[in-house]
């Protein structure tokens, strides 16, 4: 039987969200509604292809479009003019130092076409609480001690669900993209969870996976036995340039 309304979530934290194939397709990918952003929630949303996105105001909404927007983490671009500027950057990378200031970062960046922002301050406080337990993990731009871009999101096993990233500098979030794929990719990792279709990330390289593929990837790798933790040591740092 095909449903016509979301799912209403009950309130126990673990209480399992119905199956991602049963989203409605107007609006595309809708899901469920209600329930709460605690972390046993969220990390089981994320480990079945379903993500929170809602706008202040709003019931917490739950989402798994299809098609979903994806990254392969060998096949991320950056044009060649770009590369060029790199080689002259004193700029450098690093993980999970300024996690709080990325996410405010993200809420804070004007956004083409849209008012406002779905990063409201219980979201903010979510992805932190998942940053604490090592789930969630910011990947930090910087020149010298400022911060020119970063990226952030959720890793479950060798699965990183991207969230949202910013640029204070042209060109700052290409750069956390950029060197979020690199990383990964040198540790084993084939995806980036992109959500959904925007014209900057399909010039970056993402692509459109039908949900039934999407999920069937993270079905594997949430399981791969990578356990959480902070990335700081791990990815250490690395200049920009080496990414040119």
């Amino acid at each position: 039987m095909t449903r016509h309304l979301p799912w209403r979530l009950d309130d126990r934290p673990d209480a399992p969200f119905p199956p991602a194939e049963t989203a409605l397709r107007d609006p595309d990918g809708l899901l469920a509604l209600g329930g709460d952003l605690s972390p046993v929630r969220l990390l089981n949303a994320y480990a079945g292809g379903i993500f929170p996105w809602f706008s202040e105001g709003q019931p917490l909404l739950w989402w798994s479009p299809d098609p979903r927007m994806v990254f392969r983490t060998d096949r991320v671009r950056l044009s060649s003019r770009f590369r060029r500027s790199l080689r002259a950057s004193g700029w450098v990378l690093r993980a999970d130092t300024r996690f709080r200031e990325v996410i405010e970062a993200c809420a804070t960046s004007p956004r083409p076409g849209q008012d406002g922002t779905w990063i409201t301050r219980d979201m903010v406080q979510a992805y932190e609480a998942l940053h604490a337990l090592g789930f969630a993990h910011s990947i930090e731009v910087l020149d010298g001690d400022r911060l020119v871009g970063g990226i952030y999101g959720v890793a479950i096993g060798r699965m990183f669900f991207g969230e949202s990233m910013f640029s204070a500098e042209s060109g700052g979030s290409k750069v956390a993209l950029a060197g979020l794929a690199h990383v990964l990719r040198g540790w084993g990792w084939p995806l980036i969870d992109a959500q959904v279709e925007n014209d900057h990330l399909l010039r970056m390289g993402a692509e459109h996976w039908s949900r039934e593929r999407f999920l069937g990837v993270v079905r594997e790798q949430v399981n791969a036995g990578e356990l959480p933790g902070a990335w700081t040591e791990r990815l250490g740092e690395f200049p920009a340039a080496s990414l040119a």
